[in-house]
């Protein structure tokens, strides 16, 4: 009888909702409507009352959250009375919100976070499809939505993070009263109009003293880079050199942490000799710069000085992300110019083909882009501060709200993180460049079609592009999916081999060998769909790295004996050099 009771009472409760949702839908619509009709136009408002009305789907997400919601009050009550009883819902295993084991110890805590974990479920599984908006429109509702409910969770104010709570009961409130001081000194960092949250010792950490390392010299600069050679240590090299074109949204030293982990240094042991770009940090006098530019004056100025200081007429190359795309471009060129000054090229984590951008497409339309192009013509250049914002909203939950609670609920001070050293070491962007990048690769995907961009006065044919290619992505990563990059691989004429390996844009790259960890994946054919290519493909344990140094030694010549850095340039000064030591954010 109880139970017939009880769902007596779901019932009536989730037609009571329903009716309530949609009059309250239906009346909010109508005034939306009245206050803007271009934008809420009525086949819209129509189509969302008919889903409020005829939606199976939606009248079943209410009942269930609804039973749910029961279940857990019954739960919970029985947890109080001392009785075992089975979770509603649990959190994921790779979720550290709730790590603590307060959170499953104590009733209360343990029916905060199923209440919470209930309802994002609830919110998060509300089908959008049915509303008839495309699919951009979609993916920013579905975006924005997981960054709220992100923001909401239980972990992230005091009085429900019991973690929290028991340190200010410890601490008879002095973390409130720390965090609040590293609140106020980051708004200062930010100049009063940002928070600038910290997410590692600073002073732990110096350019060209603890990370940064690899012995080499600066033997070339321009005002848009710099470019190192690296001290060799091994008695021979191969003939061919190595130049790698890092991104300049970021700076190289990524390449270079510590000498365990430095890919450059890893490069060197290999027997090449490595060359790596350092871009110059732009500032206002930089704002009419072109994309175009930082391959004139980047990577075929380099090229140039490398042929001048070997003496060797062709490099192999390495572009990572927007160096990667940078790269493509430039072999676009070549190409068309009938030059062959790279004879191979390998792609970190590089799209190419921008149909499918992944959460980064949120920040891209029209609107948008009008609105950044007016913000950067103030200063002539897009602030390091922002990028870097917006690519730690793409995981919110590893790079936002754990330094907020470390920080400001806990009051602690950010341990030393050579990774999150560099990622806060933001760099800006020159207007101009940034805005064709946007414009014509994330918005308008023009990279792709032949002959729909021009550098320097060429058109750019990627099909035209014969040398061997490497790519290299990584199956979680967040900034440049690993579908949208195969399909960059797709649009190039010469002999390709694609490889996925593990985690995400960053951890999957710099992926020594040493570590074995996350493994790859190889297949040497290049299928029409890439769910197929990983289906068919090899999965290997460990780094990539010595697959790609397999497929490189054999395109890099003979060996011949090592060559020290500026033996005919004139060295300029040190590794890693002065340009990427330029902080614009103060520590």
């Amino acid at each position: 009888m109880y139970l017939d009771d009880m769902n007596e009472m779901v019932d009536q409760v989730t037609d009571s909702s329903r009716t309530m949702t949609k009059d309250f839908i239906e009346s909010g619509l109508d005034a939306m409507h009245q206050a803007n009709p271009f934008i809420f136009n009525a086949p819209l408002l129509d189509n969302w009352k008919n889903i409020l009305e005829k939606n199976s789907d939606y009248i079943n997400e209410q009942y269930d959250i609804i039973n749910n919601l029961f279940r857990l009050f019954h739960y919970t009550t029985f947890r109080s009375l001392g009785f075992d009883a089975e979770p509603v819902i649990s959190p994921d295993k790779s979720d550290r919100r709730f790590f603590d084991e307060s959170w499953n110890e104590y009733a209360a805590f343990d029916h905060i976070k199923q209440f919470y974990l209930l309802v994002s479920k609830f919110i998060h599984n509300s089908s959008l499809e049915n509303f008839q908006l495309d699919e951009k429109t979609i993916h920013k509702i579905d975006f924005y939505t997981n960054q709220w409910l992100d923001a909401m969770s239980p972990s992230n104010f005091a009085a429900t993070n019991p973690t929290v709570l028991k340190e200010t009961v410890d601490k008879k409130g002095e973390n409130l009263i720390q965090g609040a001081k590293a609140l106020i000194e980051d708004f200062s960092r930010g100049k009063g109009q940002k928070l600038l949250t910290r997410m590692t010792d600073f002073e732990s950490f110096e350019v060209g003293e603890n990370i940064a390392t690899t012995a080499g010299k600066v033997i070339y600069q321009n005002e848009l880079m710099q470019l190192i050679q690296y001290a060799p240590t091994t008695k021979t090299v191969y003939e061919t050199p190595l130049l790698i074109v890092p991104p300049w949204i970021n700076k190289f030293y990524i390449l270079d942490l510590r000498k365990e982990n430095s890919f450059i240094q890893w490069a060197v042991d290999q027997g090449y000799t490595v060359f790596i770009i350092s871009w110059k940090n732009p500032d206002s006098s930089y704002k009419d710069t072109q994309f175009e530019d930082y391959m004139l004056k980047g990577v075929l100025t380099a090229t140039d000085q490398i042929k001048k200081e070997t003496g060797i007429s062709d490099v192999n190359t390495i572009g990572y992300c927007i160096g990667g795309t940078l790269l493509a471009s430039t072999n676009a060129y070549l190409a068309k110019k009938r030059k062959k000054p790279i004879k191979t090229s390998t792609y970190f984590t590089t799209m190419v083909d921008f149909e499918h951008p992944g959460d980064l497409g949120v920040f891209i339309d029209e609107e948008q882009l009008n609105s950044l192009d007016a913000s950067m013509e103030k200063d002539g250049y897009l602030d390091g501060t922002t990028m870097a914002s917006v690519f730690n909203m793409l995981r919110a939950n590893d790079l936002i709200w754990p330094f907020f609670i470390n920080n400001y609920l806990l009051g602690k001070e950010p341990t030393a993180f050579d990774l999150l050293y560099w990622n806060s070491d933001s760099t800006r962007l020159p207007a101009k460049t940034h805005s064709y990048y946007l414009r014509n690769c994330y918005m308008k995907n023009l990279l792709r079609e032949p002959d729909a961009l021009e550098m320097d006065g060429t058109p750019l044919d990627l099909g035209k592009i014969k040398i061997p290619t490497y790519f290299i992505s990584t199956r979680d990563d967040h900034i440049t999916p690993w579908k949208s990059t195969y399909q960059g691989a797709k649009l190039m004429s010469g002999p390709t081999r694609f490889v996925l390996g593990g985690s995400g844009h960053i951890a999957g790259i710099i992926n020594p060998p040493v570590k074995n960890k996350y493994g790859y994946w190889t297949n040497d054919e290049i299928d029409e769909n890439p769910d197929n290519w990983l289906e068919n493909a090899e999965y290997t344990e460990g780094s990539w790295w010595p697959d790609w140094n397999n497929w490189l030694k054999k395109h890099s010549g003979k060996k011949i004996t090592a060559r020290k850095p500026g033996t005919k340039l004139r060295p300029l000064e040190d590794a890693p050099g002065s340009y990427v030591k330029h902080r614009i954010v103060p520590d």
